[in-house]
Order: C-alpha cells, then sequence, then structure tokens
C-alpha cells in the first residue's frame, strides 16, 4: 500500500491515489504519469491528502531528471578521464552489467549523474583500469586504528559501555543563495540538531543562533531541528546558523554470543519488528535473500551477525537523493550497491523480518582531521544488552598489516560499538518537524542537510548550500582541538 505525502514531505499515512502514477514513474512513463496525476487532479472530491499525494509524485519526477542527466557519450567521456583507453566494448559490457546506474524515460535512455564515479567503487575490474588509482576519501574510522582499541580497551577496563567522552563545539550553517526568494519575503529554515541520548551523547548546550531566537525542537521530536526565520534581501545570499555544544561518548557493549536469548516482543519493541512501508517491507525477494544469508541459525546475535555481513558485501555507492526512491530497502537490494542510509535500511528490513527490533540513527561524522561527512546508521535490540548500535557502512574491521593484539576481537566493532566521532540528529526516518513545513520536504526520510522553504514553496538542493564546522572543547578527560 503506498502512502500519502504529508506535512513533513515524507511519505506517512496510507491513501492508494497515487499507486497507478507511481508505478508509471518507476517504469519510466512520466507523460503517462503526468496525465494520470492531470486527470486525478480535476475529479471533485479529492481530500487535501490525496492532492498532496498526487503532488508530490510531479515533484518526483521533477528531482528524478536533476538527478539523471547524462546520455551514454557524457558518460563515456566521463570515464575516459580516468580510463583514456576506453573502448565501446567495455563500456558497453559494464552497462549491460547495470554497473552505471540508468533509467529510460520516455524513450531515452538517462544516466545518473553520479553512476560514473559510481562504477569504481562497484566494479573491481574499472578500479583496476584506472590510470590514475587514488583512494576514495572515505572516513578514517572505516578502517582499524587505535581509536577502535582505545574504545574496547577502555570499556572492559572500566566495565561501562560509553567511554572517552569528548566535548565538541559544533557550528551548522545553511545558506540561501540570492534571489532564490524575493527580496522582502520571509524565509524558513530547519536546522538538524541533536537530541540528548544517554551514554552517547549528552549535556546538549545552544551557545547561539544568527539570526538569534532559534526555536529548538522539543526532546521528544525524534528528527530534531532548530527553527529559523530571516527575510531576504535583494541580492543577497541569506544565511542561517547555529552553535551548540555536546558530549559525545565512544560506545562499546562487550558481546557474549551464548548469552543472547530471542527478546520478547513487548508493546514497546513491536514497532522496531514490523514493516513500514513504503521503505521497510517484508517482499518475497527479501525473504529469500534472508533465508540464503541466515540459513538454519537461531541464535539472534548470530543472525545478526549473518545479515550485517551480506550487507556488508554490498559496495557503497553514492546515491541518488531518497525522495525519488519508492522503496529504498527494495531498491538497495536490487541495484546492488547502496550508500549508507540504504545500507541500512536493507538491513533494518532484514533484521525485522527476523523477528529482531531494529531502528534508525542519523547525523554527522568526522575526525580529528579535516573529514566530515554525512552519514547513517542504527541500533539492534540484543537481550539481555538492550539496545547496541550497528553501522554495515563501517562494516567489519579487517586487521590490516600493522596489527596488533586482540585485532582479532575488533572485527564486530561495529555491531555492537561506536566510534565518538558522530553527533546523531535522527533517531528515526520520516518524522515530522516542529514547527511543521508547508510544503514538501528536500529529503523526506533523512534530516542531516536542513529544510528550507517560504510562503511560494519548499527551496530544493539546488537553491542553497549547508557547512558543518567543530572543533574540541575541555572534556572530563581533557582534550584540545583544531577548528575545521
Amino acid at each position: 500500500m503506498r502512502q500519502a505525502t504529508g506535512e513533513s514531505g515524507g511519505l506517512v499515512g496510507s491513501d492508494p491515489v497515487g499507486d497507478v502514477p507511481s508505478k508509471q514513474i518507476d517504469a519510466g512513463h512520466f507523460k503517462d504519469a503526468e496525465a494520470t496525476i492531470a486527470k486525478a487532479l480535476a475529479q471533485p472530491g479529492l481530500t487535501p491528502a490525496q492532492r498532496n499525494t498526487l503532488a508530490f509524485q510531479r515533484e518526483r519526477m521533477r528531482r528524478i531528471l536533476i538527478d539523471f542527466t547524462l546520455d551514454a557519450d557524457a558518460v563515456k567521456s566521463r570515464l575516459r578521464k580516468q580510463i583514456p583507453d576506453l573502448t565501446d566494448a567495455e563500456f558497453a559490457k559494464w552497462d549491460a552489467a547495470g554497473l552505471l546506474e540508468k533509467q529510460t524515460i520516455d524513450g531515452r535512455t538517462l544516466y545518473f549523474k553520479r553512476s560514473p564515479g559510481n562504477l569504481f567503487r562497484i566494479s573491481a575490474e574499472a578500479r583496476a583500469r584506472r590510470s590514475d588509482p587514488k583512494p576514495f576519501d572515505d572516513g578514517p574510522n572505516e578502517v582499524l586504528n587505535d581509536h577502535h582499541r582505545a574504545v574496547r580497551e577502555a570499556a572492559l577496563a572500566k566495565h561501562t559501555s560509553s567511554v572517552l567522552p569528548r566535548r565538541e563545539s559544533v557550528t551548522q550553517v545553511l545558506t540561501v543563495e540570492a534571489d532564490a526568494v524575493p527580496a522582502g519575503e520571509t524565509i524558513r529554515a530547519w536546522i538538524p540538531y541533536p537530541r540528548a541520548i544517554e551514554g552517547q551523547q549528552e549535556d546538549i548546550r545552544l551557545v547561539s543562533s544568527e539570526p538569534a531566537g532559534a526555536r529548538i525542537a522539543p526532546e521528544s521530536t525524534m528528527q530534531r531541528t532548530a527553527y529559523l526565520e530571516k527575510k531576504a534581501v535583494a541580492g543577497k545570499p541569506t544565511a542561517f546558523s547555529i552553535t551548540y555544544e555536546l558530549t559525545l561518548y565512544a560506545r562499546y557493549v562487550d558481546i557474549d554470543p551464548a548469552k543472547v536469548v530471542r527478546a520478547p516482543i513487548t508493546p514497546e519493541l513491536a514497532p522496531f519488528v514490523a514493516e513500514r512501508a513504503p521503505h521497510i517491507v517484508f517482499t518475497d525477494a527479501m525473504r529469500a535473500y534472508s533465508k540464503r544469508a541466515v540459513g538454519n541459525e537461531t541464535n539472534p546475535y548470530r543472525i545478526a551477525q549473518k545479515l550485517f555481513a551480506a550487507v556488508d558485501t554490498i559496495p557503497w555507492a553514492g546515491a541518488r537523493e531518497y525522495s525519488t526512491l519508492s522503496n529504498i530497502g527494495d531498491y538497495t537490494l536490487h541495484a546492488g550497491h547502496g550508500d549508507c542510509g540504504e545500507q541500512t535500511l536493507l538491513l533494518m528490513t532484514l533484521l525485522r523480518l527476523n523477528g529482531i527490533p531494529a531502528r534508525w540513527q542519523s547525523g554527522w561524522i568526522f575526525s580529528d582531521g579535516k573529514y566530515n561527512n554525512i552519514h547513517d546508521w542504527g541500533q539492534v535490540y540484543l537481550a539481555p544488552y538492550g539496545w547496541v548500535p550497528m553501522d554495515v557502512t563501517f562494516g567489519r574491521l579487517a586487521a590490516g598489516a600493522n596489527a596488533k593484539p586482540g585485532d582479532d576481537k575488533l572485527e564486530w566493532f561495529y555491531l555492537g560499538g561506536l566510534d565518538a566521532y558522530r553527533i546523531a540528529f535522527n533517531d528515526d526516518y520520516s518524522r515530522p518537524f516542529v514547527p511543521a513545513k508547508t510544503f514538501f520536504r528536500s529529503e523526506t526520510v533523512d534530516s542531516q542537510r536542513g529544510e528550507v522553504e517560504w510562503k511560494g514553496g519548499n527551496l530544493y538542493f539546488d537553491q542553497w548550500d549547508y557547512d558543518f564546522r567543530w572543533h574540541r572543547v575541555d572534556t572530563p578527560e581533557g582534550a584540545g582541538g583544531t577548528m575545521h
């Protein structure tokens, strides 16, 4: 059953009015979908929610065309910057294998604008053909390092799962392009803001905002934000910012598989083993994939390990906008690649399918150096340990050439552990903002970059930019840092 678009711009509620155009869009029949939408909107008696559903399907087509901009010649041209002697036969082989994401829209084949770069992440053969095989710009904590070792050592020594606290000062900036909104009109902005999570992030304090008077959503808001308003000035960009401090902890739960039992599904846990259309659905393909991965295993932790390992083999690739996807978990299963949120939703679906509670987290990751990025991960419930972290994108940590004693114990660090270099903005996905948005969200699933609108409608990602800055301040263990 399809879900109607709601105030948050996510897919909430349930109304089949958008089923037909949605399927037409997924099949690449945009002209037919537009005709279906126009005919439906002309019918009397539609509710506001139904009109919203249809309007969002029209907006989804527009967003898809922003993501899919390349023809075959443009893809070849980009690939030849890395593979100067690329042949048409090579291109045709990779294309036929589905390694270059594309859609046929009204008879025209269009490729995802990130597909040339994604090819080198998806295909070892393509990587080997690069003239300049420089490493990918991945985060430093995706490789086993001294931070992981220190987290485990501290957790075992102190008999606690939350260790190595660090106090961080963070500034988030959202800048709307000049003249994106008529002069004098009020721009409304939502900047992601963290919730307090015991043992993970605590003592959150707003320091300042621009303009002053940021409205912080209640602590209970699962996708929490700081809300700001400012009037547009002709010829000038409109900047919003917030600065806050918080204390972050690394996490490590020393899980003994023999102690893990199947958790009774209480009313509190029931939502986290349930389907949640459109992005968590127990399809036949999902059941078959789960069966191949799990086999006859019955221990919940071992099942979680098998599913984590299976999804970890799916290569990371840059994703199209989530709002353009009708079922993210299913998309990731069939695409054979996915970014952090897509991998996480796939793993959540598989865990829930096996009766193991799983839920979402997302926010921002950074380092002591210059690296920072948006990121998604999750949590899994394992009795008797309760909710523990999982980050399938960081995956299993392999001991490298400079392995140290005990590194074998860190392979599953990210199935029960978490580094201290991340801030969670969201404890769920596709949840309403406070105050509510009037128009569609640019990001209907996640909330990391921010959202902007004015009385004339939503401002999409191509009309504004965002930034994340941080530096270390005093922690209980004493540490300094450098502004980035």
